[in-house]
């Protein structure tokens, strides 16, 4: 059947990586041969017979073990010597992995991979005209053995068959001494085969042949198959190269009594090897070279756009700054003024209307605290206070504010989804965010409309960004929708810049949706903007849900609690200014105060003796910074409670996180009620 196809039968090919085995399969399909791809070496050990062709191997399919392909191989007849193509995946600077097949393998081409078509190819068909020998050898021999039968073994047909073909064969006994020559050695050797016969291997060829072959034959005679390559010069000076195979001969009885000899001329296949590797060594020093050259082009690339990135981050900071100078100087003008006027009035003894100019200053300075409240937010970095919020609850009791809020025109609709779950977020925080966007949305519909508030329960959010730690327990989401004027794409794009703003000037800071932005990044939630030109805005905040520890943690409002007893308070701040006025806000709510400016000053005021009935001190202290001061006091006064003021402090942003046990925080501003009640409830604990 191999003589109906015109380059040979069938290519067996195992190739489990991706789509290798598809791809070989295409190439020698399209030059004309029978192919068949095999997940597995196993299932192809399965499939070998004598009319098999060539055995295409990858690296990757011997991974998978030999030993089910070492079998079929044994089952073959002692004629069959089915030969493999083998290609490797030879890294730069690495030398070609062995191959690991079994030692019944001993026709074998390894490549080495990357490997063009015509090389492939050209490998297959140096396999298959071997292969095609040994069907010839296999027809000859059938041919032979029926000769022998119907001709009483006549060992003249059998010359006849051996000396056609293209081959040599011998036959030597246990003493190595030639029984049988085929006319192929006076073609190759210019030795007459009469001649050989009686004589040994090396009387014909000499010593170093003897050398050479020596243990191989050796072997043979055990009853193992064995083949080796030799190089050889013909009588007409042209070298040639010859693959040799020395197969056993067994008696009924399991002797062996003589080796069958193969020699098959392989100088076109060395030559092929030779070319393709050279071919491949080529290959790798330019894919080295254009790989050198792609680095050196990311490498320009990535310092353009580091460039790049670094000039926009500049004009990011630079409107930035320009908005916050501007809104700050607006404020501090105010306070400045204020001041200034009440300074010359009690200079003139005048005190009448100093009410008005101080409740300006008051104003002026909150609108500033405010600020730099939205400032944080957007930067992630204000101080969170995180429990277990009931959003139905906080929408219901928002419901009327909000009502009156927006006006008679903008119709508020709430839609709440029963049986929903907590969400650990700061209620202060959240509060705000939700009046701010009702405002928005009122804006967004100057000649009314309906404004929808609705909650409902997310697995997910809608797009995971790279970093972002999605919430096991899922997420409770707020929506706001207005029915107003939408967003063109430009400005839905820049909605959450900081500063940026839609409204005339002095009607709004374009701080609003940016503090809701990063107030949500930071309670570890996501913020979705959905918004269509003439249709309306639909803003959804997804809050994780409240964790099942807290989920039966409520939210208190503060108490409102009596001046001091005279208890002794050791406050560290850093700031001369603030010091002295926290210092004083204390004596005037009747506490004994001692200041120091850092930990190191407080040192002194530690002593066993020293009675401290509460620690107060700033989060962001030069050197030791609060937290770990904190630490210290504890360790000679473990019951002492402690208040942290913070003004910015990036690890006191989520306080949960912060705090430990009999530990409290207040932010930078604060009034002097919030402060005394503060003081007294941290004092309570």
């Amino acid at each position: 059947m191999h003589r109906d196809a015109p380059h040979g039968y069938r290519v067996l090919i195992v190739a489990p990586w991706e789509s290798d085995a598809e791809s070989l399969a295409k190439v020698l399909t399209q030059d004309g041969y029978h192919t068949a791809a095999y997940p597995n070496l196993a299932l192809l050990a399965e499939q070998i017979n004598e009319d098999t062709g060539v055995v295409l191997l990858t690296q990757e399919a011997l991974k998978q073990g030999t030993e089910p392909l070492r079998h079929a191989l044994q089952r073959q007849p002692t004629w069959s010597d089915v030969p493999f193509v083998v290609l490797h995946s030879v890294r730069s600077g690495h030398a070609p992995a062995t191959v690991p097949l079994p030692r019944e393998v001993i026709n074998c081409i390894e490549l080495e991979r990357p490997i063009s078509t015509s090389s492939l190819i050209s490998a297959v068909a140096t396999a298959m005209r071997s292969r095609q020998k040994q069907f010839e050898i296999r027809d000859r021999l059938v041919e032979l053995a029926a000769n022998q039968k119907a001709l009483a073994n006549s060992e003249a047909e059998l010359r006849l068959i051996a000396d056609a073909l293209p081959v040599l064969i011998a036959f030597v006994d246990t003493d190595l001494r030639y029984r049988f020559v085929n006319q192929a050695h006076q073609t190759w050797f210019g030795i007459s085969p009469a001649s050989m016969l009686g004589k040994t291997l090396e009387e014909v060829f000499g010593t170093t042949y003897w050398g050479a072959c020596k243990e191989a034959v050796q072997r043979a005679l055990a009853g193992d198959q064995t083949r080796i390559e030799l190089s050889r010069v013909r009588p007409d000076g042209e070298q040639r190269d010859a693959e040799i195979r020395y197969i056993p001969r067994f008696q009924e009885d399991g002797r062996v009594d003589g080796i069958h000899v193969f020699a098959t001329d392989i100088t076109e296949r060395k030559a092929s090897l030779q070319a393709a590797q050279q071919f491949a060594a080529t290959l790798e020093r330019k894919v080295d070279e254009r790989t050198a050259a792609l680095q050196a082009e990311i490498h320009a690339r990535s310092e353009s756009e580091t460039a790049l990135r670094q000039a926009q981050k500049m004009e990011a900071v630079g409107q930035l700054t320009g908005g916050i100078a501007h809104d700050f100087n607006n404020m501090l003008t105010s306070i400045i003024g204020a001041l200034d006027i009440i300074s010359v009035r009690l200079k003139d003894g005048r005190v009448d209307n100093l009410d008005r100019m101080i409740r300006a200053a008051f104003d002026s300075a909150n609108r500033a605290a405010g600020l730099t409240q939205r400032l944080l937010a957007f930067s992630r970095r204000q101080s969170l206070d995180p429990k277990p919020v009931d959003l139905n609850a906080l929408v219901q009791s928002m419901h009327l504010l909000l009502s009156q809020t927006l006006g008679e025109r903008i119709q508020v609709k709430v839609d709440l989804a029963p049986s929903l779950d907590k969400a650990m977020v700061d209620v202060n925080q959240l509060e705000s965010a939700l009046l701010n966007l009702s405002i928005n949305a009122r804006d967004a519909m100057p000649d009314g409309g309906q404004l929808r508030i609705a909650t409902r329960y997310a697995e997910t959010v809608p797009y995971v960004r790279e970093g972002f730690a999605a919430n096991p327990s899922g997420y409770v989401v707020l929506e706001v929708t207005d029915s107003g004027v939408g967003m063109e794409p430009g400005v839905k794009e820049r909605v959450f810049e900081p500063f940026f703003t839609t409204k005339p000037l002095g009607q709004g800071t374009g701080l609003g949706l940016s503090m809701i932005y990063g107030f949500v990044e930071q309670s570890k939630g996501y913020i979705d903007l959905q918004s269509t030109l003439g249709k309306g805005t639909t803003v959804a905040l997804y809050l994780p849900v409240a964790p099942s520890e807290h989920a039966a943690a409520e939210v208190y409002p503060g108490t409102q609690l009596p001046k001091g007893e005279g208890q002794q308070i050791l406050v560290v701040e850093d700031d001369d200014q603030v010091r002295f006025l926290v210092s004083y806000l204390l004596e005037e709510l009747g506490y004994r105060v001692t200041t120091a400016r850092d930990a190191t000053s407080a040192m002194p005021h530690l002593s066993d003796s020293a009675r401290i009935d509460l620690l107060i001190s700033d989060v962001g202290l030069p050197g030791m910074n609060g937290r770990q001061f904190a630490e210290l006091v504890r360790l000679d006064h473990p019951s002492v409670p402690v208040l942290f003021m913070t003004g910015y402090a990036e690890s006191a942003a989520v306080q949960s996180e912060f705090l430990g046990e009999n530990m409290a925080i207040i932010t930078k501003p604060f009034a002097l009620d919030d402060f005394g009640r503060a003081v007294r409830q941290a004092l309570a604990h």
